[in-house]
């Protein structure tokens, strides 16, 4: 047996490729939109993609099941779990098995058993995979997908915040602990393979290692401890992060079927500027520079979400779906932030824009903000004659912040920025400075404001000064 673990930083998503040697078959366990590094592999140990299997229908990425099917031809194993309302609903056109609990199939001489593992989606399943290559009879581990993680377990309230599903945190919640109850039940040396790591909302606390154990998760998993259902339900519900709002359109998409890479328009160089001009008036145009240099300089109108490993989720967050959008970057770049952003269903990208051509054109009026520290603004913040905006997250804010802040979370910025305060100069504010620079291009890209700051270092910084929170 081979297993090979695939990890994306910037969706902290895991997935898995299991090949059976002797037969030269393997299938992609919960793969990504990108297949490259599934083929890759398979190709470099010999193995043909045969399959794909899915836990759940995700929220947080675009699923490469569809893509494996119709381009490689591979059966797809997805879950019949969960009722009418959580039913894939493009599996008819490829070869496919709708699995449920007790079900079993075979790649080779790997054999995986169907869990349902209902909580964080009533369609939710986990494979038990088996190696009877060896003559085991006994599973080796276990693909939880977003059930259990290393030292959590996945959040049951994204229906209700995320698609608006009223009641179903609840009833998530309380499918969870029952689920918990069977997984306590499987032996200690199973290992666990979730779909995801560090970073991801999915859950509240992951852990940062890649994988775990059954015995491990029974003894340290904060969420095991509990044997009330009620206490259970009130921790596991408490102090979720928010939801990214892409986090809906995601199922929606992986429930109809995503479209074929293949089928994607190419997104072209504008090099006119006067066509640049034009499309500054009206439509939505990302910078994808490095936050200093935009802060030093950046075309009016333009937002600023940084190419690093938090794009994908704040390009998410932010970039409306629903109208084409242009980004100004690094022509060198262009591959890989397009291929980030079609993980995340961002498809419609209508052209990009050399960074270092427009700046240089001088063509442009340019605009820019200040990045200032602390000691230079907190008697100004403390007298009342600067706004604090901060931009972090709930839980971030509820745990300490600048008194007399106001605290809007960065991706729900745009929707909200009626709420704020105009006839002062507004100091943006997130735990390092990487947010609030997001948050500060957001203000200037609207208009209307005083004058707007980014608080180099955040509150991190501010505390480290010795300044006051609360």
């Amino acid at each position: 047996m081979l297993l090979r673990y695939f990890y994306d930083e910037k969706l902290a998503h895991a997935s898995y490729l299991v090949g059976c040697q002797k037969t030269g078959e393997a299938i992609v366990i919960d793969p990504g939109r990108n297949l490259n590094p599934y083929l890759q592999v398979a190709k470099e140990e010999g193995l043909h993609i045969a399959a794909a299997a899915e836990t759940h229908i995700h929220a947080d990425f675009v699923s490469g099941a569809r893509e494996l099917g119709v381009t490689h031809q591979a059966k797809l194993y997805l879950s019949d779990e969960g009722g009418a309302d959580w039913k894939y609903q493009y599996v008819d056109e490829l070869k496919h098995q709708l699995v449920k609990d007790g079900d079993r199939f075979s790649i080779g001489n790997l054999m995986f058993e169907v869990m349902h593992t209902p909580g964080h989606t009533p369609e939710s399943i986990s494979f038990l995979l088996t190696d009877r290559g060896g003559n085991a009879d006994r599973p080796i581990g276990i693909f939880t997908g977003d059930f259990v993680f290393v030292g959590d377990i996945g959040r049951p309230d994204l229906l209700e915040k995320a698609a608006g599903i009223k009641g179903t945190a609840d009833c998530g919640a309380r499918a969870m602990f029952k689920s918990l109850l069977k997984f306590k039940q499987l032996p200690d040396y199973l290992q666990v393979w979730p779909a995801h790591g560090a970073g991801s909302a999915c859950g509240k606390a992951l852990g940062a290692i890649p994988s775990s154990t059954v015995g491990y998760e029974k003894l340290f998993n904060w969420s095991m401890a509990y044997t009330n259902e009620e206490d259970f339900v009130k921790a596991l519900l408490e102090g979720q992060p928010e939801p990214p709002n892409y986090f809906s359109v995601m199922k929606q998409v992986n429930k109809e079927g995503p479209a074929l890479l293949k089928d994607l328009p190419v997104a072209p160089e504008i090099a006119s500027m006067e066509q640049v001009k034009r499309l500054l008036d009206s439509e939505q145009i990302v910078d994808t520079r490095p936050f200093q240099e935009f802060a030093k300089g950046h075309l009016k109108g333009t937002i600023n979400i940084p190419f690093n490993k938090s794009f994908t989720n704040w390009a998410g967050w932010l970039i409306d779906y629903n109208r084409p959008v242009y980004f100004i970057t690094n022509p060198d770049e262009v591959n890989e932030f397009l291929e980030a952003l079609r993980s995340v269903g961002i498809d419609n990208v209508a052209g990009f824009m050399d960074s270092d051509k427009i700046l240089a054109s001088g063509t442009f009026t340019l605009e820019s903000y200040t990045e200032i520290a602390p000691l230079d603004i907190a008697k100004l913040v403390e007298d009342g004659f600067v706004h604090v905006l901060d931009v972090r997250n709930l839980t971030e804010w509820q745990e300490g912040h600048i008194p007399n802040a106001q605290h809007i979370m960065l991706g729900t910025l745009q929707e909200r920025l009626d709420e704020i305060k105009r006839d002062y100069p507004i100091l943006v504010q997130c735990r390092s400075g990487a947010r609030s620079a997001i948050g500060a291009s957001i203000l200037q890209a609207n208009g209307g404001f005083k004058q707007v700051l980014s608080l180099s270092g955040g509150i991190v910084q501010w505390q480290k000064d010795g300044l006051a929170i609360v």
